[in-house]
């Protein structure tokens, strides 16, 4: 098992938020997960990038710079030769009651580390995913951002558990697939990848932005698009993807098979040479 989660806020350690904290009143904040492999954050540039756009997002001053030394200061601390889970959450910090921020907030930066509890540079087992029936909000202004109300996943990851499936997908309230609970989804249809289009919901993920920019290396092509189950049903392969499992192919969804995953393995093992770098 993973040992105890190591905690820093504002960049000392600590094991309790001070309150009040609009991240926990409002969910007024965002947060990055971020896989560490012997002390280094593979894709580093592209989760800063997300916090940067994200911080813009929510009117939030930047931050970058005090982010990245909070995060080299924990890393320093950590095994350099292990595989660590970090997190990074940036919320507005105190403030007086209302839903109104402060003009001129003082954030808050949480950062938390655990060992990981399996190989990252190891493929997972092919998964069994089910539809959620819980369905994304539209809400073009927050589209993509990483943000801390996250509550749409938690009802679907239970939804998950309780039905035993690795995964559940997630539609948007017109009924077109947007990801899976915790990663983004692609279909590949012949030589081309498609993915979901986030211009009113879901999370813009870094292995997500990694594939779109990636995957001319193998001779695919990648296109953003509205997606139906019909067209995960019509794939010739389906994957998700994330930041702590790289990707993970699907093998099974309502009844429909895919035993051979050979473009996502391929991917894979091109992810893996990232992480090794």
């Amino acid at each position: 098992m993973p040992d105890a989660l190591a905690t820093w806020i504002d960049g000392c350690r600590a094991d309790s938020l001070p309150l009040p904290d609009r991240g926990l009143d409002y969910g007024d904040g965002l947060f990055e997960t971020l896989l560490a492999v012997n002390g280094r954050i593979p894709l580093r540039d592209l989760h800063f990038d997300r916090l940067r756009s994200g911080l813009a997002a929510l009117h939030f001053p930047p931050l970058n710079d005090t982010v990245a030394r909070h995060l080299d200061a924990a890393l320093a601390t950590l095994d350099a030769k292990g595989n660590y889970s970090i997190r990074v959450t940036v919320t507005r910090g105190s403030a007086p009651r209302g839903y109104a921020p402060p003009a001129d907030p003082e954030a808050r930066i949480v950062l938390s580390a655990q060992p990981m509890a399996y190989d990252p540079m190891t493929m997972q087992r092919p998964a069994r995913v089910g539809v959620s029936k819980v369905s994304w909000g539209k809400q073009p202004a927050l589209a993509g951002v990483k943000h801390l109300n996250r509550l749409e996943q938690v009802l679907a990851a239970r939804e998950r558990d309780v039905a035993d499936w690795d995964e559940a997908l997630m539609l948007d309230q017109a009924g077109a697939l947007i990801s899976v609970t915790a990663g983004n989804l692609f279909l590949l249809s012949g030589a081309t990848l498609l993915t979901p289009v986030l211009e009113d919901c879901g999370i813009a993920g870094t292995r997500r932005r990694f594939l779109i920019e990636r995957a001319a290396d193998l001779g695919l092509n990648v296109r953003e698009t509205s997606l139906s189950l019909d067209d995960l049903k019509a794939a010739d392969e389906a994957f998700y993807c994330n930041s702590l499992i790289g990707l993970r192919s699907i093998g099974e969804f309502g009844g429909l098979q895919w035993p051979k995953q050979p473009v996502c393995t391929q991917l894979f093992d091109h992810y893996c040479k990232e992480l090794a770098a």
